[in-house]
């Protein structure tokens, strides 16, 4: 069987495939995960193997008869997208890193037939361009056939590649025209007179194109090799979802009287079938409105238009003349600044274009410059594409504006969700464990599936430096190491502990834990007791008061703040520890946490404001100095909730954004005072008011209008408002303790081990009432107002 996909239309030559659900996973035979594969890399001779570059790989073979199976294992550097008799069957690499580079399988039986049979690969390499997020060591491309019958297939000389020059980059300095940190790689600029149209198909010629060349080094899986420049590893995650998205509205056709759009094309348009011409010798600008925020392949199929220009430009929200986004519906007045790719049409029929890479946007734009010969515009829509997440999870309450800030805020996660977490899917695409740690809670709680959380905890695993800390961002082609972030690591493999256990796999990751621990300790102030100086960047929070979101103290030493997050994970890993069988080491950081907890509250504690300063100096205080105090067990208990109390109402504190307040949320539970969370929503109501479609990476004026770790809603909206958490390690027991705040009804469900969990409850003055299921195997209890009734499995009435 091949894999699940349902074919879309012709993108560009190519048929782009269009899934809704996972596809099929395949294993390959064990023999080929132990030693060399009898394969080869190829690339393309006569081209720098480094440089940027866009290829297409053929192979051409006979079959004597009809096949049921026909398993193959495929990688590419950069990437590639893989063809079968025409018609596309995945794409990949998963990006990894060279040590633990993924190879997907695919069956393309279903795709294969008696006689001639076209493999095809579409393969680029972006070069110096490439996004940050792209980890690569030359052009390559690489496929194995499983067992003896599907080696025909197997890339070496045999194979024919083409170089295909209509392809250049552009958009290459968006950092300096943006003014922000952006490195999500080129623009395309594609020239359709130079592009091998039909390429991929059976009857294309190949005969002119030249051999491929082998690429001088063995192919090998991890744990062989002596002169490895890939090391392979299975692909654990699957294909990304491909779905068609039309276009919500044009906003704005600001070309001139003469070439204004009509009211029906307008409307009908961008519905498709309904093609607009663009006379000879025209300039025209189209503004179309997605209506949200979305992430995929835009798609502009053209006919005509010889000697053309196109120019699409993607945006989150326009600009004033102040630089200002204000309201994210108001186009008026504002103007479009953004990344772009470039289309130059040849006057053939239905030529479409589609870039390399994805592209995010509310906002695009087309910039049309017609030469002697009209351009049809015959259609534009795009294709979203993400990792293929199900959310499984529900949640509705009394409060009906609750269910925006549910669905953006999983809009927010899906387009934060790739081969790898993303921090934004406009600028960056990078994994940060920092926001990872959240999509992570985020992803199991809505969805169950815990696949993009193992495989970031392993990319982190593996970024890992000489000191024992883990990069702050992974997988990265450049070097950037975040200490807090290491903690929040280790604080991953607590969260996965609780909610799937799973013991085999966390046992790897241990002793990497144990070595970002051991780096903290080293730094620990001998004459002061808490910690020193730390390199590195020591990234808390975008706080207004926090240079470079570093706060006070974490360069020259002292930070509570910092210390206190290094009690919080030490307490943590002492659990993991301990649950392990490593009792001295867990008795070892249970101490150290409590040594450095005490120091702490009695270096930096004012008992007067009662409120946690962010060094011993007590010249600043800050929301997240109080917040991790209280998370790291630092404040005595019988003062947790008076300091809660001023963290949330002592403005002059400077202030948690989006990202750090999903740890105040975390502070207010601990505290007893989960109520109030339900009253600290305001920031996200503030978003939906301005109009944004998703949620930003921190207040205005923000960069991303996307960010992850500003979803974190939609695990609060269950884990907090309902209440659900894992009672005992993964998750074998439930403890259920709602927090309504001025709710009076709420009802929410979520996939747990052997089946859904749900929570229909209402209250009514102090008391609650309403029914609870959970699935076999599952019990726990109901906590609220202090009382306490024992849950079992299945559904049982509840009234406390």
């Amino acid at each position: 069987m091949s894999t699940a996909f349902r074919k879309a239309s012709l993108i560009f030559g190519f048929a782009l495939l269009c899934a809704s659900s996972y596809g099929q996973q395949f294993s390959a035979n064990p023999k080929l995960l132990n030693g060399s594969w009898n394969a080869h890399w190829i690339t393309c001779p006569g081209v720098p193997a480094k440089a940027y570059g866009v290829y297409h790989f053929r192979k051409s073979f006979d079959l004597n008869a009809d096949i049921s199976k026909f398993i193959i294992h495929v990688s590419a550097d950069n990437r590639y997208i893989l063809y079968v008799n025409g018609t596309e069957v995945g794409r990949g690499p998963a990006r990894s890193s060279t040590y633990n580079w993924n190879f997907g399988t695919f069956d393309i039986a279903s795709n294969l037939h008696k006689g001639k049979n076209v493999i095809a690969a579409w393969v680029w390499n972006m070069g110096e361009y490439a996004p940050v997020a792209q980890i690569s060591a030359q052009t390559g491309f690489l496929l194995q056939g499983d067992s003896k019958i599907e080696e025909v297939a197997n890339t070496d000389r045999t194979w024919k590649v083409l170089h295909d020059t209509a392809y250049s980059p552009c958009a290459t300095n968006m950092g300096a025209i943006l003014h922000s940190y952006f490195v999500v790689g080129p623009g395309d600029e594609v020239r359709a007179k130079d592009f091998p149209w039909g390429w991929e198909l059976p009857s294309y010629n190949d005969s002119n194109w030249p051999n491929a060349e082998n690429v001088g080094t063995p192919v090998v899986t991890a744990g062989y090799g002596s002169d490895n420049i890939w090391t392979l590893a299975p692909r654990e995650i699957p294909q990304m979802e491909q779905e068609i998205q039309r276009m919500a509205i044009i906003r704005k056709d600001v070309s001139g009287a003469d070439s204004k759009l009509t009211k029906n094309e307008d409307s009908y348009f961008l519905q498709g079938g309904h093609p607009i011409t663009i006379p000879a010798n025209t300039t025209k600008t189209i503004l179309v409105d997605q209506s949200y925020e979305t992430v995929g392949y835009p798609v502009l199929k053209v006919s005509g238009g010889n000697d053309s220009k196109v120019t699409l430009t993607y945006a989150e929200a326009l600009f004033d003349e102040k630089g200002d986004k204000g309201n994210r519906n108001v186009t008026e007045g504002k103007t479009m600044k953004g990344f772009y790719d470039i289309f130059y049409p040849d006057g053939g029929s239905n030529r479409s274009f589609s870039p390399l890479w994805i592209r995010t946007w509310r906002y695009l734009q087309l910039d049309i410059t017609t030469g002697n010969q009209p351009l049809v515009l015959e259609d534009l829509y795009g294709i979203f594409t993400g990792y293929p997440f199900e959310q499984k999870a529900t949640f509705v309450s009394n409060d009906k504006s609750l269910e925006d800030i549910w669905k953006v805020g999983w809009r927010t996660a899906r387009l934060c969700a790739g081969e790898t977490y993303f921090d934004c899917p406009y600028y960056e695409q990078l994994q940060y464990e920092g926001d990872t740690r959240i999509q992570s809670l985020i992803s199991l709680y809505n969805t169950g599936d815990d696949r993009l959380m193992r495989k970031a905890i392993n990319d982190f695993y593996l970024s890992r430096v000489p000191e024992g800390l883990t990069q702050g961002r992974f997988p990265s082609s450049r070097l950037q190491v975040i200490p807090p972030f290491s903690l929040f690591w280790v604080s991953m493999l607590h969260d996965y502990w609780m909610l799937r256990g799973d013991d085999a796999f966390l046992q790897k990751y241990l002793d990497a834990a144990n070595l970002v621990l051991k780096c903290y300790e080293q730094h620990i102030d001998s004459s002061k007791g808490i910690l020193g100086p730390m390199k590195w960047w020591s990234f808390v929070d975008w706080n207004d008061a926090f240079p470079g979101g570093t706060p006070p103290g974490a360069m020259d030493g002292n930070s509570s703040i910092i210390t206190l997050q290094f009690v919080y994970t030490l307490r943590q890993a002492a659990q993991l520890f301990d649950y392990f069988g490593k009792k001295e080491m867990s008795k070892h950081y249970i101490m150290l946490a409590n040594a450095l907890a005490k120091k702490t509250y009695g270096d930096c504690f004012d008992k007067k404001k009662m409120e946690m300063a962010d060094t011993p100096e007590k010249s600043s205080y800050s929301q997240h100095a109080g917040i991790m105090a209280i998370l790291a067990e630092a404040i005595p208990s019988s003062e947790e909730q008076t300091v809660m109390k001023n963290i949330l109402y002592d403005s002059t504190l400077s202030q948690a954004t989006f990202y750090y307040r999903f740890y105040l949320t975390r502070a207010m539970v601990k505290a007893g005072m989960a109520n109030l969370y339900y009253s600290q929503l305001k920031p996200w109501r503030d978003m939906l008011k301005n109009g944004l479609t998703t949620f930003a990476e921190k207040p205005d004026p923000t960069r991303s209008d996307c960010h992850a770790w500003s979803a974190s809603p939609i695990y609060d909206f269950l884990a907090t408002i309902c209440g659900i958490t894992p009672a005992s390690p993964g998750f074998k027991t439930v403890k259920i303790a709602p927090a309504f705040g001025e709710l009076t009804e709420i009802k929410g469900t979520m996939p747990v081990a052997d089946g859904e969990l749900s929570v229909m409850l209402t209250r009514k003055n102090k008391n609650i009432s309403g029914e609870i299921t959970l699935p076999k195997n599952l019990s726990g209890t109901l906590k609220w107002n202090g009382k306490t009734m024992a849950l079992h499995a299945g559904n049982q009435k509840v009234a406390l």
